[in-house]
């Protein structure tokens, strides 16, 4: 098997997850990825100020045994082992996460009307097969809760409305508590937790891409490789920069939307579902501090929709060698898309708009002392599962199957794929290709 030629697109999770498994089994592969550094999303970015920033936040709170013996060794076992403090800004009030389970700080009003509409709710059966995600959140939470908190954040965080949006991506992620938690967290400020996130872990060092760099040894890794064209009957694939080279079998984690139009023979209708196919894009404004005791949270959901930004992170919380010594650090995400709400700023034009909203809801002073700032735009950040995505999807990966073109992760499955998911993604890709060598 050893002699097959085998190309993996793209050095994110997936690719690497790819990576992994065919080394195990023998076989010998070339990655290509566009950017000049390795790790996709995972991408771990180191300032001359001493913030480290990844792109975007990311930790390791899989269950897996593997998985966390995987990344335990990869970093010879130096990791962070935390719990999860998770907190929500809204309307001036600090609400521990989940809100529904915490009513406790919010406005009176607002507090008992969520309370009636919540006992209304559970006196109802949930709507088994919902049109769309604000019916299920109506159903679950009653119309106060769903339209005030998740449907306000899910059009924040996906740009669309959640009338517009299917139920097929929440698993875990919408914790539904029960009538006694509810009322307990609206009486009580102190509750236990419930995050379905209560542990997890993160490289002492280096960031989030230390868990990842064993893996590139594990492929021929060529960076600054754009593909612009893929043909499937000859198994060629094209770079910006000039090289042509051959596979026998590929495997892609690329965007689909961005997949499709540079594969030789695609059919109108499949570059129609893959237009179809919506996803974020995020602007992350990084900012260093000089002290690190305005948070106790690990990140925080913002609902406001005068906040520019939706989540907060703060990765002095998850290593203090992300930081100079004694400084904390906060990652604003800042979300937009093609289909809903293109990008109207540059990048930088959005930290001074961040620093004047971390003023605003007190989490930072008006003078305060920045030591660093930097913004990074991320064309593709999370998958938006509106209903086109649910019957153009099918399109899409069927006419890969039929010209033999193995797709990965969260962007080449189109999922809402944690790491460890997307990790295994590739790792099924690889399978899959083996079965047929």
């Amino acid at each position: 098997m050893s002699d097959q030629n085998i190309i993996i697109l793209g050095s994110g999770m997936a690719g690497l997850g790819a990576a992994h498994h065919f080394h195990g089994a023998g076989v010998s592969t070339r990655m290509y990825d566009k950017n000049d550094y390795p790790g996709g999303h995972t991408a771990t970015f180191t300032h001359d100020s001493g913030f480290i920033f990844d792109d975007g936040p990311h930790i390791s709170f899989s269950k897996d045994t593997r998985f966390q013996e995987l990344f335990a060794d990869n970093v010879d076992g130096k990791f962070e082992k935390l719990n999860a403090y998770v907190n929500n800004y809204y309307h001036g009030a600090w609400v521990k996460h989940p809100a529904q389970a915490n009513l406790h700080n919010l406005p009176d009003e607002l507090k008992t009307k969520c309370l009636l509409d919540f006992i209304e709710a559970s006196k109802k059966d949930v709507v088994e097969k919902p049109a769309n995600y604000l019916e299920w959140l109506i159903s679950v939470f009653g119309e106060t809760f769903a339209t005030h908190f998740p449907a306000v954040y899910g059009k924040k965080y996906h740009t669309v409305d959640a009338d517009q949006m299917s139920t097929v991506w929440m698993g875990p992620r919408l914790y539904r508590p029960s009538m006694e938690e509810v009322i307990r967290g609206a009486i009580f400020a102190e509750t236990p937790d419930v995050h379905y996130i209560s542990d997890f872990r993160y490289p002492t060092e280096g960031g989030f891409i230390s868990y990842l760099k064993p893996f590139m040894e594990k492929t021929d890794l060529n960076l600054d490789h754009e593909v612009v064209a893929i043909d499937p009957d000859a198994r060629t694939v094209e770079f910006a920069n000039g090289v042509v080279e051959t596979y026998d079998h590929l495997v892609s984690s690329i965007p689909l939307p961005d997949l499709i139009p540079m594969v030789k023979g695609a059919p109108d209708h499949v570059r129609e579902a893959a237009a179809k196919l919506a996803c974020t894009t995020c602007i992350t404004v990084n900012i260093g501090l000089a002290r690190d005791d305005f948070t106790p949270a690990t990140w925080t959901y913002i609902y406001d929709e005068d906040i520019c930004f939706t989540r907060l992170s703060f990765p002095h919380k998850m290593s203090h060698k992300t930081c100079p010594p004694g400084c904390g650090s906060i990652q604003a995400e800042c979300y937009y898309s093609h289909k809903y709400r293109p990008v109207d700023v540059t990048p930088d034009e959005l930290i001074q708009p961040v620093i004047d909203d971390l003023v605003k809801i007190g989490l930072i002073e008006k003078d305060e002392e920045i030591l660093h700032t930097d913004a990074r735009l991320i064309p593709h950040a999370n998958i938006i599962f509106d209903l086109d995505r649910e019957t153009a999807l099918p399109i899409v990966h069927e006419w890969l199957d039929s010209v033999d073109i193995n797709y990965v992760g969260r962007f080449g499955e189109w999922g809402y794929q944690w790491t460890d998911e997307a990790f295994k993604s590739g790792e099924r890709g690889a399978r899959q290709v083996i079965e047929k060598m």
